[in-house]
């Protein structure tokens, strides 16, 4: 049975990343969404609620991990993220492997794995190819301060922590840049019609 090919997605906050991973979705690529997977391990009885209640009790108070709470004990707590990490990465990572293997016995020729951290966390050597998701410095600036509650303090801070645009898009196989919701759509359906035609 052959393995589908991997194409990994990600893009800076404010970029559109996940706008186009529905775009993916909507030409029948099964999509894994590595934040949508942390939520679901995160929720009450799952397997990461569980991990995390082993390293800080209080950060999970009726079953589910309480954010602001982890986060607190995070910024008050030495070497907590790297524990964390330790425990909720190989979760995140079986899922992931899961999700390939039904993808797989279903036949899918494509597998789009939406990944935040994608470069930041090397996981591109387990991937074929990458996709960068960008966007003018203004344009992105302008769609994050938009988002309830987001702050330009926040908005840097996240921007801070994470791999800045120039080098994503340097690392990337291909770049989806994101104007306009049709241009974006172009694009995805050029990249699939290019690894369909790489693949037959």
């Amino acid at each position: 049975m052959r393995r589908p090919f991997l194409l990994g997605l990600t893009g800076c906050i404010g970029m559109g990343k996940s706008t186009t991973a529905a775009m993916f979705a909507a030409e029948g690529v099964p999509v894994w969404d590595a934040d949508a997977t942390v939520h679901r391990l995160y929720d009450r009885g799952g397997a990461g609620a569980a991990a995390i209640a082993s390293l800080c009790p209080e950060a999970v108070p009726d079953g589910a991990v309480d954010r602001d709470r982890l986060k607190a004990w995070i910024a008050a707590t030495p070497g907590a993220l790297a524990r964390i990490e330790a425990a909720v990465h190989p979760l995140v990572a079986e899922d992931r492997a899961q999700f390939i293997r039904a993808a797989t016995e279903d036949g899918a020729p494509i597998v789009l794995l939406d990944i935040p951290l994608l470069f930041e966390t090397d996981a591109e050597s387990a991937l074929d190819a990458t996709v960068v998701v960008t966007a003018p410095a203004a344009v992105q600036r302008a769609r994050v301060l938009a988002r309830p509650g987001m702050t330009e303090a926040q908005f840097e801070a996240i921007r801070a922590r994470q791999m800045p645009d120039a080098e994503k898009r340097r690392r990337a196989t291909w770049v989806i840049r994101t104007p306009s919701l049709e241009h974006a759509r172009a694009a995805v359906r050029d990249i699939l019609a290019k690894i369909g035609k790489a693949n037959a």
